[in-house]
């Protein structure tokens, strides 16, 4: 079909980014005590967000050592991204029919929002990490809201392309 190809083209590409950053997400979940021992290291305690961060890698270094099977939460957490990753190998193949998949993926994007400012609020999570946490879901949807436009003109290329009728022979 004429046309479609490069959007099917442009649509994998988005999409493809968007279960690769899933992917990320969910590994770099997996090594957080040595994620933030790093990420404490390069910033200094008075940055912005340097007192919370350096209070969380005190808490994980004193949890860690104590309990160390509570980082099994954190691998459910990662495990948990990979297997949303998977969910969108759906829509990667078939667009059109799985739709819904990417749906969804927006919906998911945005109860991030309340999640992170309601349920943050309520465990004493500073604003600006709430914001951090918050762009992942707006992040998350532009992707997704692309993916969804570009099936729509997939669908009218399909359509047009079934409407064209050959010309008469005279």
């Amino acid at each position: 079909m004429p046309g479609l190809g490069p959007l099917r083209f442009r649509y994998r590409l988005v999409l493809g980014f968007f279960i690769l950053a899933l992917v990320v997400s969910g590994l770099t979940a997996f090594p957080l005590l040595a994620e933030l021992r790093l990420l404490a290291s390069w910033v200094p305690p008075d940055a912005p967000l340097g007192p919370w961060i350096h209070r969380v890698h005190l808490g994980l270094e004193i949890t860690y050592a104590a309990y160390p099977w509570l980082a099994y939460g954190t691998d459910w957490l990662a495990f948990a991204h990979l297997v949303l990753a998977v969910f969108f190998i759906g829509p990667y193949r078939n667009p059109v029919q799985n739709r819904w998949v990417i749906q969804a993926g927006l919906i998911a994007c945005g109860l991030i929002l309340p999640l992170a400012f309601l349920a943050g609020g309520f465990r004493g999570i500073p604003w600006g990490w709430r914001m951090i946490d918050a762009s992942f879901g707006v992040g998350g949807a532009i992707p997704l809201l692309y993916c969804l436009r570009l099936i729509s003109d997939m669908e009218k290329a399909a359509r047009g392309h079934r409407n064209e009728q050959p010309e008469t022979i005279r």
